[in-house]
């Protein structure tokens, strides 16, 4: 039987979403990659409740993770079930549609019918009556924005979802919804979008529009999908997802973008960090960044990335350093939404 760490929320530190209510802990856990139905059950199951343990409250999932699509959330509900159910209260769980879920016309991107038929299912998989966080997944732009926005507000509306969210949408169309958002008094409260030291695109106007808003701002794959470990610091493990050029394309290991790795990693080591631990307090500096989500397969990646919250603190000289070698490295896998407005 599972007993909650009673010293939890000693372990971890909470920020607000923009100007809401709502705190999220610094460090997230997304399961977007290890938590599906191929990958053993009791790993998952230890890797979120040492979470739960070490402060972690934030559970960031979507209807197509896995692999199957839908089975991370599966695998999220059991969990729920058998140790966290007494902990409802104490989670934000979050999940998103816009990618592909299933077949025809009307299984991804951002109708009305796409989105609430994709949260219904969500909440089933996870034995759920509502979730903290409905996020639009990705701008869709063939739908009217005002039908993706209200669309999030009906989720509200209806109970299923306590907030709602944006992921990679581009600065104008961030503004333009929160707009349309505003006007109804749905509580949007945060935006997702990739940010790391190689991949800064959000530094162009949004982040800027995110403080100016009043929006929170979770940054997904801040270890530049594990580009920033010592993983690809000595060549491509065979057992990496870069060997599979899956999601993590072989293109992103480029010489520039290893030389640039490996000198970001001496300027860790001289801070007493590891370079994961680095990568994730230098997202978390800016004041308007909320939480950071990370994904990991074991647990010991996680508690190494919790190490971070012992060392925010940069200076002046190290921040310059680092800024010759935080260059874009082509990483932004999902820029066809974020530039799309």
């Amino acid at each position: 039987m599972y007993l909650a760490a009673a010293d939890r929320y000693q372990r971890m530190s909470y920020a607000r979403c923009g100007r809401s209510g709502l705190q999220l802990p610094r460090i997230s856990l997304g399961l977007w990659q290890n938590f599906g139905g191929t990958v053993p059950f009791e790993n998952a199951r230890e890797m979120v409740l040492k979470s739960f343990d070490a402060g972690i409250t934030h559970f960031d999932l979507a209807n197509n993770y896995g692999p199957p699509p839908g089975s991370a959330e599966e695998t999220f509900g059991r969990i729920l079930a058998s140790d966290l159910a007494a902990h409802r209260d104490e989670l934000v769980v979050s999940t998103k549609a816009g990618y592909l879920m299933w077949p025809g016309p009307y299984g991804e991107w951002g109708s009305r019918k796409y989105l609430l038929a994709s949260l219904d299912q969500s909440l089933r998989r996870m034995g759920l009556d509502y979730v903290d966080i409905f996020y639009s997944h990705r701008h869709d732009p063939d739908t009217p924005l005002e039908e993706t926005m209200t669309a999030l507000d009906a989720a509200v509306r209806s109970g299923k979802a306590l907030y709602v969210g944006i992921s990679s949408y581009g600065p104008q169309t961030t503004r333009a919804a929160t707009a349309i958002l505003r006007a109804l008094k749905t509580p949007f409260v945060i935006h997702q979008p990739s940010y790391s030291m190689l991949n800064r695109w959000v530094e162009q106007g949004l982040l800027q529009v995110l403080e100016q808003e009043g929006i929170g701002c979770i940054a997904f794959s801040p270890l530049a999908q594990g580009l920033l470990t010592a993983r690809y610091l000595h060549g491509v493990p065979d057992t990496s997802r870069a060997s599979e050029d899956g999601s993590f394309r072989k293109g992103m290991l480029s010489p520039r973008n290893l030389d640039n790795v490996r000198s970001l990693n001496q300027i860790a080591v001289q801070r007493g960090q590891s370079l994961p631990q680095m990568a994730l307090a230098w997202v978390l500096r800016k004041p308007v960044i909320t939480s950071v989500l990370i994904g990991a397969s074991t647990w010991p990646q996680i508690e190494e990335c919790l190490g971070a919250l012992r060392n925010l603190q940069f200076s002046g000289d190290e921040l310059q350093r680092i800024d010759q070698h935080a260059v874009d490295g082509g990483l932004n896998i999902w820029a066809a939404s974020s530039q799309s407005g």
